[in-house]
């Protein structure tokens, strides 16, 4: 993701640099007019903005500093972005306030402010708006603030996710089978799984690994395997042979091998899923409690639900069943009649079938041990077992089965415990559907259709835990980087009222965010938090310039109205272009395509999306709020001009 962020870094690295180049520009236009020095007039464009740029690049690194923060799978893929946005701001900074106003001596000419046909197109419709709004000015905020409250109600409609599931190219269709299994059956049904997976349109290979690895951490046994079909390119591909079309065809054939649980997903989503909860799925649901059976059928019964919810794709139970075990129940009664106890019969059992160390073997300074057993043969099979003779203190040997109950039984395989107790999970992946909507009616289902028994519980893991995780991480860290924000406005302005007018902007930058995800379909996930961060600092440097610009006009004597239609007049180009540049920096992860475009998509959407309407919004509500933070001109100057502009 540190790639991703000098993409969006590109973007947002000039700003710095377009202010200040635009209003060199301006002061030299004005300047030869009046025959100063070049060299002056390129400093004191640069002091007149220097301050507001600083503020503004500072606080586009502030509100970074939720994603620095955050911990987990997503601090490890956003926090290194985070860092590298951070890092190329704070570097274009220091050459937007030295190298470029160097670059400006040499190659920059004066011009007119209208000199390109662009300007002079986009600056026309502007300044009506801006009349109209500025004549309206309660019209135009109730009508903000009505598409705020629009926004408002989409966005319990947009679905929450993680992060959006990506297209890794490759497919791993796991699947497990029953705990007993021999490991030549296993290898033979494996075959037959890649023969069949091998004959589908775009696969490009198929590998397997059967069994444990050899890593004492890897809990694999040999009825488990990983699986891994590559896929053809997706440039190779016909463009209606999407992944998806892919995995269904491979889940129809595999459906018909009997005994297997089969569960698609892919490989690098399998192992992030794998190191936070320890099952391979979106969605865990561990239950917890003490008797194995009792779990087995509340698991079973959760699985029987998720089947039924909109979005199930695929569900497996942990299989802690199914092991077989040989039981030998000594009859004492029995072996008192000829004169044995329990030890004498259990050592010839773990002689004849373990093994006893008979002997030690010296070689040199090595010492080996001597195990002594039956061959295969004569302990392969229950009823050779049952014939195995135990002798006995008076002189005969009597048969095994004579002396107990001899009987092979169905057990637990595995018994898994977190922090202690017992617990088996359900593991469910979602597909067509946002996970945040679809944990939410599966809670609610499982809590009206699965009573569990005292000291049971269940604790919900997967993906959904981390989703619950950085949301609640970000709704703790952004209002209090919104606090330093407002800190470092109120510093700039020196009134609380200019810095809350400039906070303002949040809300207006985040109603083209929302839309945007809506109409396009994406999920509000933690990437799409992060353009809603990226966005916000982008609208704040907008804002900053446009209103610091106002400010001075007003200092230097000028009226309210007449300072805000210069103001916005001198700064619409600087505030387009910044807003543009920004936005053109994010264009190609629209039309992406390749391994992790889906990551970096809803970002791009919603810095795109946002910055519309902020940079619309900027630029005629923030001149009309403007007047309600610094309170209403009494004079007369200001009132014919109202007067002017209502006419």
């Amino acid at each position: 993701m540190s790639l991703g962020g000098l993409a969006i870094a590109i973007g947002l690295m000039v700003d710095g640099s377009v202010v200040v180049v635009e209003n060199i520009f301006a002061r030299l236009s004005h300047g030869e007019k009046h025959a100063r020095s070049r060299l002056h007039l390129v400093r004191d464009a640069v002091v007149e903005v220097a301050t507001p740029v600083i503020f503004g690049v500072t606080i586009i690194v502030l509100v970074f500093l939720p994603l620095m923060t955050l911990e987990g799978t997503e601090g490890k893929m956003f926090a290194p972005l985070a860092y590298t946005i951070a890092i190329a701001l704070l570097i274009s900074l220091a050459l937007s306030l030295t190298l470029s106003p160097a670059l400006s001596m040499f190659w920059l000419k004066g011009g007119s402010e209208d000199d390109t046909f662009l300007v002079r197109w986009l600056r026309r419709p502007y300044q009506k708006v801006l009349d109209f709004a500025m004549g309206n000015k309660r019209k135009s905020v109730l009508a903000v603030v009505a598409l705020f409250i629009v926004s408002l109600c989409l966005f319990p409609l947009l679905g929450t996710a993680f992060i959006p599931e990506m297209q890794e190219g490759t497919l791993g269709p796991n699947a497990d089978r029953v705990p007993n299994i021999s490991l030549d059956e296993s290898i033979r049904m494996e075959l037959q799984m890649q023969k069949l997976m091998a004959g589908i349109p775009g696969v490009e290979k198929v590998v397997s690994r059967l069994g444990r690895g050899e890593s004492p951490a890897d809990p694999a046994g040999p009825n488990e395997a990983d699986v891994i079909a590559s896929l053809t390119p997706v440039e190779e591909r016909p463009h209606d042979l999407t992944q998806q079309k892919i995995a269904d065809q491979m889940r129809d054939r595999l459906a018909q091998i009997p005994g297997i649980n089969l569960v698609m997903s892919q490989p690098i989503s399998d192992r992030v899923d794998e190191m936070v909860t320890g099952v391979r799925a979106d969605v865990a649901v561990k239950v917890f409690g003490d008797d194995l059976d009792t779990l087995i059928a509340k698991a079973q019964e959760i699985a029987k639900v998720a089947s039924t919810i909109r979005g199930t794709e695929d569900t497996r139970v942990d299989r802690v069943g199914g092991q077989q075990y040989l039981v030998i129940d000594i009859d004492r009664s029995t072996i008192a009649r000829y004169g044995l106890n329990a030890a004498d019969v259990n050592n010839t059992i773990e002689m004849a079938i373990a093994g006893k160390s008979a002997t030690d073997i010296y070689e040199g300074e090595r010492r080996f041990q001597a195990i002594v057993r039956l061959p295969a043969y004569y302990r392969n099979k229950i009823d050779d077992i049952k014939q195995i003779m135990v002798s006995s203190p008076s002189g005969p040997s009597i048969p095994l089965e004579d002396l107990a109950a001899i009987r092979v039984v169905e057990g637990p395989a595995q018994i898994n415990r977190d922090m202690g107790k017992r617990r088996i999970v359900v593991g469910i992946n979602v597909q067509g559907r946002d996970l945040g909507g679809y944990v939410a009616e599966l809670q609610k289902t499982v809590n009206a259709q699965v009573p569990l028994p005292t000291g049971y519980s269940l604790e919900w893991g997967g993906q959904f835990q981390n989703m619950q995780r950085a949301m609640k991480h970000l709704a703790i860290i952004v209002p209090i980087t919104i606090g330093a924000i407002f800190f470092l406005l109120f510093l700039l302005f020196h009134s609380v009222r200019f810095a809350g007018l400039i906070i303002t902007v949040l809300p207006l930058a985040s109603i083209g965010g929302v839309i945007a995800l809506f109409l396009t379909g994406e999920y509000l996930s933690v990437p799409a938090s992060v353009g809603f961060i990226a966005l916000w600092g982008i609208a704040v440097l907008n804002a900053v310039v446009l209103v610091s610009y106002i400010r001075k006009l007003r200092d230097e004597g000028m009226s309210q109205l007449q300072a805000i239609r210069e103001g916005t007049r001198l700064r619409f180009r600087p505030v387009m272009m910044t807003a543009t540049v920004a936005a053109l920096g994010l264009v190609p992860f629209l039309f992406a395509r390749g391994p992790g475009s889906e990551i970096q998509r809803p970002l791009a959407i919603v810095v795109i999306g946002g910055l519309v309407t902020s940079t619309i919004l900027t630029l005629v509500i923030v001149p009309s709020l403007y007047t309600f933070f610094e309170g209403k001109e009494q004079d007369i100057e200001d009132k014919e001009m109202e007067r002017h502009i209502v006419s």
